[in-house]
């Protein structure tokens, strides 16, 4: 069944080259989903859209994915790209599944191949994860792809992990794991491949874009005052009032900050799951000999 509880919020074209824009939240994990339109030719591209897992059952679901398919029959679009801003840490990626229904190619940024080096080690795993077989496209920074009759240009955005990357389209932007929404704060940076200081360089370059600019965060998990998930901010209301990086913030007590606070925080409870997952695309291992599929778990390496 489709999770029609969870809340979706449009995000309408401001004007010429400014895209429709849905969030769809994700309850379990606090995640968002975005679709990402051209109302010119109804093209549209999915971004980090996730396949449901229960981290107690190890069992797999689609009503998040179906959700963003509701939504995008409801609306009358045709899905150009399916596409993921880093491998995450928290929940499965649906690209594959999404591939498989759709036929659209799927993209993440080109460092997703550091990233797999780096999780091989972890795992212990020296022939897993191969990003060139698993995602039709791997974007380099600055490189640009069309989405109907629009421009998207992809930014380098390291920190949470070493090879984030943002998708600008129009005055929108998919900033993921690096800002949190306006009244929250940055996301963390702990993460193996991930550091402060190239956070800090990343949220730079965001809040350099035009101040009317749109960004749309990856996760939402609440704040004090405000019952309802939230999401999207210009620029210029993050330069003003985001408690972490608001105009005089200086660098170093920023990072001071962040690296205390992640201190703090413990490893998500999808995290050794999913990233054996998201590194294959959102595939799982191939099944063994009983037909069932297997993952990998380290003992003692966090």
């Amino acid at each position: 069944m489709t999770d029609k509880t969870a809340p979706i919020r449009h995000s309408p074209s401001t004007g010429p080259n400014s895209p429709d824009v849905w969030g769809i939240y994700e309850p379990d994990t606090g995640s968002i989903q975005y679709v990402c339109a051209d109302l010119a030719t109804r093209q549209a591209a999915l971004i980090d859209v996730v396949w449901n897992f229960d981290p107690q059952s190890y069992a797999t679901s689609e009503e998040s994915l179906e959700q963003v398919l509701d939504l995008v029959t409801r609306e009358g679009l045709e899905v150009a790209w399916i596409l993921d801003t880093h491998p995450h840490a928290d929940h499965f990626m649906a690209s594959a599944r999404l591939k498989n229904r759709l036929g659209a190619p799927t993209a993440i940024g080109e460092k997703v191949r550091d990233i797999a080096g780096l999780w091989r080690d972890i795992y212990h795993a020296p022939d897993a994860f191969d990003p060139d077989r698993d995602f039709d496209r791997l974007f380099a920074d600055g490189e640009t792809f069309r989405l109907g009759e629009m421009d998207v240009r992809v930014m380098l955005s390291p920190g949470h992990t070493l090879g984030s990357i943002t998708y600008v389209c129009g005055d929108a932007a998919f900033v993921h794991d690096t800002l949190m929404h306006v009244d929250v704060g940055t996301a963390r940076c702990d993460f193996p491949g991930g550091t402060a200081a190239q956070l800090w360089r990343s949220i730079e370059d965001i809040l350099a874009l035009p101040a009317e600019t749109r960004l749309f965060v990856g996760h939402d998990y609440g704040a004090d005052g405000r019952d309802a998930p939230a999401w999207e901010a210009a620029v210029a209301e993050h330069r003003a009032s985001n408690p972490h990086v608001k105009e005089g913030t200086r660098r170093e007590d920023w990072i001071a900050l962040r690296e205390e606070r992640d201190a703090t925080l413990p490893l998500p409870d999808r995290m050794l799951a999913a990233l054996q997952v998201n590194l294959r695309g959102g595939r799982l291992p191939a099944a063994e000999a009983d037909g069932h599929h297997y993952l990998k778990l380290p003992v003692n390496k966090f």
